[in-house]
């Protein structure tokens, strides 16, 4: 896969962090992914007039990824840890809620000195938080944001390109203006 000590090697486009060439550089996607109640993603706003069409572009490229196998898949995997692991948690939180006010009893049995059954498993509450914490974590670095990060890429050079091809067009009709004016 993509772990190991090679990880992120070999990679000859890198550029500074705060540069704006970096595809991390830009403003939060929001809106993008989340669904209207369809199978097509939600519209972020309104399309505009055609002095937006480099915008109109750049969606068209976040649709495209979005629709695209290596998407999908990035989505898989994340729903294939992230739905398991919140019923199994909120299945262990209701248990531990329902036992503390069912039996209270049962809480209540002393396991060593002042310590019962109820403190030892309000401390396995935080305990398992931070477990599923540390597992989300784990999977999210070894199973998603290589991928994750190859699709940035992608967009990110999609997105170049189609601004380089707008400035290459742009930049002949604006000499031939120039030209038309001398």
């Amino acid at each position: 896969m993509h772990d190991g000590p090679d990880v992120g090697k070999g990679r000859t486009d890198w550029v500074p962090a705060g540069d704006p060439r970096d595809p991390w550089h830009d403003a939060f996607a929001s809106g993008w992914g989340e669904l209207d109640g369809t199978v097509a993603p939600a519209s972020v706003a309104a399309p505009r007039a055609a002095g937006q069409q480099r915008s109109a572009s750049v969606a068209d490229i976040y649709l495209e990824v979005q629709r695209s196998e290596a998407f999908q898949e990035v989505r898989r995997r994340y729903r294939r840890f992230v739905f398991p692991a919140v019923a199994v948690f909120f299945a262990w939180y209701v248990a531990y809620v329902v036992t503390a006010t069912a039996a209270p009893g049962l809480m209540a049995r002393p396991v060593a000195g002042a310590v019962n059954v109820g403190l030892l498993a309000g401390l396995g509450q935080f305990l398992t938080t931070f477990l599923l914490t540390w597992a989300y974590a784990r999977h999210a670095r070894l199973r998603r944001d290589r991928p994750a990060l190859d699709l940035r890429w992608t967009v990110f050079e999609q997105k170049r390109k189609r601004v380089e091809q707008q400035e290459r067009r742009r930049v002949p009709s604006a000499s031939r203006e120039q030209e038309a004016e001398r």
